[in-house]
């Protein structure tokens, strides 16, 4: 296994969060004052050390903006009748499990302590799919009676407006049933 970035292993938390802040603000760039800076503050990491460091979080974060541009992407493409952007997102959650389990880069690789937690998210996810797509069943269903009452209502002449062949149509052209 790769030895541990000095920026992750000898700054506090706070100090750590200040360093990826000033990194994304200078677009990882300003090594050499970074350092400086964190001198005066008193720590001493080099101006190496800080570009490796910032190299591997600039591909972090440059990987999550990938995968939250996909699940943008697959939202606004997607129509959800079916809960289809939940399955989507979830298997780009899955594939990105996947990546960071087998990656060859051990430094990049996911050790197995975080399995019980991934299968959590994974197992919250699913279940949150499964409500969603009982409750659009459920729409479904309710819609289709209310519909098939009022088209009852037409044929019977109960209802004025609207004859059963317009809401025949409404029905298969809206609501695809």
């Amino acid at each position: 296994m790769g030895k541990r970035s000095k920026v992750e292993t000898a700054l506090p938390a706070d100090i750590k969060a200040w360093v990826d802040r000033v990194l994304v603000e200078n677009a990882f760039g300003g090594y050499d004052a970074l350092a400086s800076e964190l001198k005066e503050r008193g720590y001493a990491i080099s101006k190496s050390a800080l570009h490796r460091y910032g190299q591997s979080f600039e591909e972090r974060l440059g990987s999550l903006r990938l995968a939250t541009d996909q699940a943008k992407a697959i939202v606004a493409e997607v129509a959800d009748d079916e809960g289809s952007t939940n399955e989507a997102l979830l298997r780009l959650v899955q594939e990105r499990i996947f990546a960071a389990l087998t990656d060859d880069d051990p430094d990049k690789r996911l050790g197995l302590e975080w399995l019980p937690e991934l299968a959590k998210a994974i197992g919250n996810i699913t279940r949150a799919s499964v409500v969603n797509k009982t409750y659009a069943a459920k729409v479904r269903k309710e819609d289709a009676a209310k519909l098939a009452a009022i088209e009852a209502q037409a044929a019977s002449g109960q209802k004025k407006g609207l004859d059963a062949e317009t809401l025949r149509y409404v029905r298969e052209t809206i609501y695809g049933f």
